[in-house]
């Protein structure tokens, strides 16, 4: 699935570069003091993590479906530039999913998102908790 072509996702504005996904600074994201609202900035956060599941485990393409369980994020300043999302996923929890869908048809797994601005000051972190089933 391209993670683009959500409908919210396409609303915010979410696109490629050269890095990964980012967001664009824009007028229609803005909040009530000028900056790219937190709901604007999460869903490229969450854009992001669930992207990297796709990269990490292309074998399950159209074999399963994630769904985001929790999330825990932490804005930690305000920007009024572009910002880019950075995901990873630890080898051990790549290999103790693998290890538990594989096993139950089922399994969660947390990926660690940072989001950048332009000038690299770091926006914020959060942590995206996938629960992923076996179609």
């Amino acid at each position: 699935m391209d993670i683009l072509k959500i409908p919210f996702v396409e609303k915010v504005g979410i696109q490629h570069d050269n890095i990964g996904l980012n967001l664009p600074f824009r007028p229609d994201n803005l909040n009530h003091i000028g900056t790219t609202h937190a709901s604007a900035i999460f869903t490229l956060a969450e854009s992001a993590s669930g992207e990297v599941l796709q990269k990490l485990f292309p074998e399950y393409a159209g074999k399963v479906i994630p769904v985001l369980r929790d999330s825990k994020i932490k804005f930690k300043k305000p920007t009024t530039e572009v910002v880019h999302a950075f995901s990873s996923v630890s080898d051990e929890d790549t290999k103790t999913f693998r290890t538990q869908l594989d096993k139950k048809g089922r399994a969660l797994i947390n990926v660690q998102v940072e989001v950048k601005d332009d000038s690299e000051t770091v926006v914020c972190i959060g942590t995206f908790m996938w629960f992923v089933q076996r179609i």
